[in-house]
């Protein structure tokens, strides 16, 4: 079998279905941020094991959860609450948790973002996730928009991972990225981001996760980044094929971008 840990603060809403989609598994852990509502209780009523710890960032917090949690199984799934693996991928899953050679140590999904009940897959800048490991090999880096680094081989599942990013609504969205766009403009300020990024590795790499480090490196020393982003999402992309609900997401996205920008810029004037 395989292991399930989900991540939670304050997720009243959209743990009892989180919790419904991996009732297969005989081993849930529910890693939770000191929330204030009824999650926990939500967690312990459906068998779920609750695990609380004070947050601090998010790569440092994924990794003690990783590092403490006592696993049933050799496998873990990684999910967060507003996700859900379709039926195809639970069973996809559990048959790899006993066929996966000793070398895998990971395996890389597709997720699927929603908005306006529109899947949008042109919109999405980053559809692939690694959210099944051996905890013991796996290990997060980058406090905000965290990057798990995988030692030994990383598969591919087949079926997707469905993601509704906006089920608190898009109040909520905006709230969770200031945040982030906070804690990104403090990481440029500090220039604790990838130093010389190259546009080969960007372009060409193998691995799609080293591809989008070098990415966003680049990314991050362009300028009017709000505009080309969602330039690049709309036209490149291909946003618009979307509909309006992927105009929507890539507005908001340059929205977020534009944060970054006006933090950063302050960060560096000696402001708040």
């Amino acid at each position: 079998m395989v292991s399930v840990l989900i991540l939670t603060r304050d997720e009243q809403r959209d743990l009892p279905d989180c919790l419904a989609s991996v009732s297969w598994s005989d081993d849930i852990h529910v890693f939770d941020s000191q929330s204030t509502d009824a999650t926990v209780e939500i967690a312990r009523a459906a068998g779920a094991h609750v695990h609380t710890r004070a947050f601090d960032d998010y790569a440092t917090h994924r990794n003690a959860a990783l590092a403490t949690v006592p696993f049933k199984n050799p496998w873990v799934f990684l999910l967060d609450a507003d996700e859900r693996p379709t039926p195809e991928l639970s069973r996809e899953m559990q048959q790899l948790a006993l066929a996966a050679p000793p070398e895998t140590s990971a395996f890389r999904v597709r997720r699927r973002d929603h908005l306006f009940g529109t899947w949008l897959k042109h919109a999405q800048l980053s559809p692939f996730y690694i959210r099944l490991v051996r905890p013991e090999r796996a290990h997060y880096t980058r406090a905000i928009n965290e990057v798990l680094e995988v030692d030994g081989a990383i598969g591919s599942l087949s079926y997707p991972l469905d993601h509704y990013p906006f089920s608190k609504g898009i109040a909520k969205w905006v709230e969770k990225h200031n945040l982030y766009s906070t804690m990104e403009a403090q990481l440029i300020a500090r220039n604790q981001g990838l130093q010389n990024p190259s546009i080969l590795t960007a372009l060409r790499d193998p691995d799609f996760h080293t591809r989008r480090l070098h990415q966003k490196a680049i990314f991050y020393r362009l300028p009017a980044r709000p505009l080309l982003k969602w330039l690049y999402m709309v036209w490149i992309r291909g946003a618009i094929l979307d509909g309006t609900a992927g105009l929507t997401y890539a507005t908001l996205q340059a929205f977020y971008e534009y944060l970054i920008v006006l933090k950063t810029k302050e960060l560096r004037r000696g402001g708040a």
